[in-house]
């Protein structure tokens, strides 16, 4: 139920991951929907693959949409130059249908969950804040001319022992005209070092183990919409009811409740009710009121009642208490869904 153990790994990719490059694509096309339609139900799925991508699902929207200028723009906004050829498969149905229909019941079944900890400042365990720091550290030194000659796609791996960082492993695209030992020299001293700070004698550093790693993004291997699951939530530390959030608009409780069971565990956290929180919720579908809500604290005990007294789950009323029907998703694309500044579910309310 809860992260007890006493060495655990977690790991992070870079925006320009092949599979995060699906997850922006799908979100951006859901905020460009919600931006002329707040009422836009959406289910977008990308693939890409070796110069092709291939977007396709369903939308109930008044919006007028897009979907290849859309992916051109995050794609190029990422960082990558290469042509894509672009197969748009999306079905528009009339706002109309969902009018008629649209009850305000989970649009599924599914059981969802939340987590939080007094660990660290970002309420999450002490690795997931410094994976993703990595990852976006290297996309920062790559932007910021910092270090020029990396390129897009990365990854990142930290192990934690007893609250220490053991080991830190960073994969990390470059140009093929730079040195493993420039590259070693240049992370250690402007992105790990800063991070890890006096922490960091004894941690093993370990960077682009394979020697290489010229060739990344669409080039080199296939990306799809929803498949970092755990780098997006809380990794693999705790359970995963195992749907994905980008492409889906806040009527999908896969995204929406698993939203609010984060909301609801920080605050149960942060208003000293637990010094771990873990918040699982379960839906039948058209039915609006949960199946089941419990929370319990790092004894096990049942935060129940307080969970049912601040917190209502049913989907509509966590739209409307999150704000979940505006364009904000696509910065949740990359680098976590939680532990971020400026998203509504990361938010401290008094209790």
């Amino acid at each position: 139920m809860f992260h007890q153990f006493k060495v655990y790994t977690v790991e992070s990719v870079t925006s320009g991951h092949p599979d995060k490059v699906c997850d922006q694509i799908s979100d951006a096309i859901l905020d460009a929907c919600l931006a002329q339609d707040p009422r836009s139900r959406v289910a977008v799925e990308t693939f890409g693959a070796h110069g092709a991508l291939v977007i396709g699902g369903e939308v109930t929207t008044g919006a007028r949409l897009n979907a290849e200028q859309i992916a051109k723009k995050v794609y190029r906004d990422i960082g990558y130059r290469e042509r894509l050829a672009i197969s748009e498969h999306i079905v528009k149905q009339s706002p109309d249908i969902a009018m008629g229909v649209d009850q305000d019941g989970a649009g599924d079944q599914g059981i969802m969950y939340g987590y939080a900890t007094d660990e660290t400042r970002e309420f999450l365990p002490l690795g997931i804040p410094l994976v993703h720091a990595l990852t976006r550290g290297l996309e920062e030194l790559r932007t910021s001319g910092g270090a020029p000659w990396l390129r897009p796609d990365g990854k990142a791996q930290v192990t934690i022992e007893d609250g220490e960082t053991r080991s830190v492993l960073v994969s990390a695209q470059h140009d093929k005209n730079i040195s493993n030992e420039e590259i070693r020299t240049t992370l250690i001293k402007k992105l790990i070092g800063p991070l890890l700070g006096k922490k960091r004698d004894g941690v093993e550093i370990l960077i682009n183990p394979t020697g290489k790693f010229v060739l990344g993004g669409f080039a080199a291997d296939t990306g799809l919409t929803g498949r970092k699951i755990m780098v997006d939530t809380y990794g693999g530390l705790i359970p995963h009811g195992g749907g994905a959030f980008s492409g889906k608009d806040a009527t999908k409780v896969d995204r929406s409740a698993a939203y609010m069971a984060r909301f609801a565990a920080k605050n149960l956290v942060a208003n000293g009710y637990a010094k771990r929180a873990f918040v699982s919720v379960a839906y039948a579908i058209g039915r609006a009121e949960p199946l089941m809500a419990e929370g319990v604290d790092e004894r096990g005990r049942s935060l129940a009642p307080i969970l049912k007294k601040h917190f209502d789950f049913r989907p509509r009323a966590i739209i409307e208490r999150l704000g979940l029907d505006r364009p904000i998703f696509r910065q949740t694309a990359s680098y976590g869904h939680f532990g971020k500044k400026g998203l509504p579910w990361e938010e401290v309310i008094k209790m």
